[in-house]
């Protein structure tokens, strides 16, 4: 039987791989990296950079991302067999990765290596690559022996399959919901989300209109339905998901119990005196009492603003709604209620303008512009009719190649991140050098009534906050593995290209070829964008509030001593402290945080807001030199793109701004400080 999954050759052959090729394939790949393995660790591979890297990671490198392609689909193209074939492999390779960063053996050769002339000689790149190795040992469980280790190596195993479940359950729970809702309910919602509700159900031979919980339907029914019911039964709904208030099959409570006792025990063993000390070992931060510091400036500096926010939306509601009661699935609809009458203009009339084909050709023609690069559509094998599929190249060479999957369906895990397929690398067994891969993905509404797909200006950006990912990760120019690209650059610096890429959303120089009118082909008029950007603060104290609420109850959940039984608790704590607006008792936010039970976010939720002093001062640098100035785009992309994980982030940073970043542009641009 062919294998797609054994070609390292070239693009992964999506449409070709199906769930009976994943068991034979992470066989064979497996039982390679583990003799790769066994053979590095002997004296008969000398202690050398290169030579261990020509043994191990061409086996490894191999295995990650034949094991990546598997993981991909199943978080966008999900089918019970794939599930199954995913949880049955997921075991197996999370223990070879364990026992690969704990080995003891392959962490004296390198500690070996670090201590050796030759080590010594190492590039700056290589050099400060290998100290994160060293460091990833011992986090790893390299120092520990006997039971400790072998209960170190369980908890890794139950750690990843308590994760997958919990994305599971978040999954089925938002794909099970679906109200049949009449044309009476239906008044106010706009007219693309109307007629798209409208063909899910007839496509189900049933009247009505089918809603559901996946974004594009669910926010535009709490923004603009005028029926209240409605609003509150599908704000319910999705504020349950994946709890004790939803199916038992789907309750993440034990999920979240068990994975917090889990992470507390592994800190123990590697001799920290929580997970969050653990987390923070790997990022900018010192320590968890700096970060939840960092967070509590920043929401004492927010209350004000905060609170002003919600008085005036209580007044507004109570004056021009009859909403005297305020509750939290009127709020979405109240805010724009509010925006549409200070700022006459509403996101629906702003969405007309952001075809999907015209937005993608503006942001190709930015990058294009400051990065000096070409973007050209290219043919590969997708997993999905709607996959796109793009090369970039400068001056005639490759440089690096993307997918872009925009849609939400049935099957495809909620939100929008960008995923690394195949990192720039010059090989070890060759020296040829392998240009790097990237999955972009979205959840957009996809395109009704014969028109293209069009977005809101939070889905623009959005999507400019993925591509600052792909950028990151595309545009290295490090050729060694582990530090090109996103590899290697601390957690909460990772967001930095991504926050900065969304500041071009509001530059009215950029925005002019971002638009065109779905109907008639206008770009935004002038008078709408200064509407746009007096609305751009709008309510933005209320959302910095938000943040440092997820961040702190994350990082209380991974300090505090008995956390594990009390997270319903710890977040009502962390809401009366920091939040204006009180969460009603049913709410299960924590149920569905996927951030932090299923991804890497786990006590670094912190690095959005983090980041975000980090961008925003950047961005300053633009805002100095001009939006689309050549030169600061081409020191921006040497000095924070190109370098990737090679040197400290902050070291980054400094080169490009000359200086410490300092939080004041932060304040300035969200409105809370002049």
């Amino acid at each position: 039987m062919h294998n797609p999954l054994l070609n390292s050759q070239g693009l992964m052959a999506y449409d070709a791989i199906r769930p009976e090729h994943i068991a034979p394939a992470i066989d064979t790949l497996l039982a390679q990296a583990a003799a790769a393995l066994e053979q590095v660790v002997r004296e008969e591979v000398p202690t050398d950079y290169d030579a261990m890297a020509r043994v191990l990671t061409v086996a490894t490198e191999r295995l990650g991302r034949a094991w990546g392609a598997v993981s991909h689909l199943n978080q966008v193209a999900n089918t019970a067999e794939l599930r199954e074939a995913y949880g049955a492999a997921l075991p197996r390779v999370t223990e070879f990765f364990t026992q690969l960063g704990s080995d003891e053996r392959l962490y004296a050769k390198y500690q070996a290596l670090w201590a050796s002339p030759a080590g010594q000689a190492l590039s700056p790149t290589r050099r400060h690559g290998l100290s994160q190795w060293l460091r990833d040992f011992k986090l790893g469980g390299a120092d520990l022996r006997g039971e400790a280790k072998a209960r170190f190596q369980q908890i890794q195993d139950r750690a990843a399959e308590l994760q997958q479940d919990f994305s599971n359950h978040v999954m089925d729970a938002t794909d099970a919901f679906a109200y049949y809702a009449t044309a009476e309910e239906m008044a106010g919602v706009p007219a693309d989300v109307t007629q798209a509700a409208r063909d899910a159900a007839a496509a189900e031979g049933k009247d009505g209109h089918k809603l559901t919980l996946h974004f594009p339907c669910y926010l535009p029914v709490l923004q603009y339905a005028s029926h209240r019911p409605l609003r509150e039964k599908v704000y319910r709904a999705y504020v349950t998901r994946a709890s004790e208030l939803d199916a038992p099959e789907r309750d993440n409570s034990a999920l979240m119990r068990a994975l917090l006792q889990l992470r507390q025990e592994e800190a123990g063993l590697l001799g920290y005196g929580n997970y969050a000390e653990v987390s923070l070992a790997t990022k900018m931060a010192g320590s968890p009492a700096e970060v939840m510091q960092f967070l509590r400036d920043l929401s004492h500096k927010a209350r004000p603003a905060a609170e002003r926010d919600w008085s005036e939306l209580q007044d507004f509601a109570q004056a021009a709604l009859g909403l005297s009661d305020l509750q939290s699935w009127d709020i979405p609809f109240a805010r724009e209620k509010l925006k549409e009458a200070r700022y006459a203009f509403s996101d629906q009339e702003v969405k007309a303008y952001f075809p999907l084909p015209t937005v993608l050709k503006g942001l190709f023609g930015i990058i294009e512009r400051l990065f000096e690069v070409k973007i050209s559509p290219a043919t590969a094998a997708v997993w999905h009719e709607a996959v796109q599929f793009f090369r970039i190249e400068r001056a005639g060479h490759l440089v690096g190649e993307f997918y872009l999957d925009p849609y939400a369906r049935p099957g495809k895990s909620p939100g929008a991140w960008m995923a690394d397929v195949r990192s720039r690398w010059l090989r070890a067994d060759g020296g040829e050098l392998q240009t790097p891969v990237a999955n972009l993905i979205c959840n957009f509404a996809a395109p009704v009534g014969g028109k293209p797909c069009v977005l809101t200006h939070d889905d623009v950006i959005t999507l400019f906050h993925e591509f600052g990912h792909g950028l990151h990760h595309l545009l290295t120019q490090v050729d060694d593995y582990g530090m090109s690209g996103i590899s290697g650059v601390e957690w909460d610096a990772v967001e930095l290209p991504s926050q900065f890429m969304e500041n071009f959303c509001w530059e009215w120089e950029v925005l002019q070829t971002l638009t065109a009118h779905v109907d008639t082909g206008q770009p935004m008029p002038r008078t709408l964008y200064d509407k746009m950007l007096a609305a751009k603060n709008f309510q933005s104290g209320l959302e910095t509030l938000r943040q440092v609420e997820f961040a702190l109850f994350d990082m209380r959940l991974h300090t505090e001593a008995g956390a594990a039984e009390r997270v319903l608790a710890i977040a009502a704590e962390v809401r009366e402290e920091v939040a204006v607006i009180k969460a009603p008792p049913f709410a299960r936010g924590p149920h569905t945080f996927a951030h932090i039970f299923a991804g890497g976010y786990s006590a670094g939720y912190y690095s959005y807001k983090w980041a975000e002093v980090l961008s925003a001062d950047a961005w300053s640098a633009f805002e100095e030199a001009g939006v689309l100035d050549a030169a600061t785009g081409e020191r921006y992309r040497r000095e924070i793109l190109e370098a990737g994980g090679s040197r400290p982030a902050l070291d980054s940073f400094k080169a490009f701004r000359g200086r410490e970043p300092q939080i004041d542009a932060l304040l300035r641009h969200q409105g809370i400080a002049a």
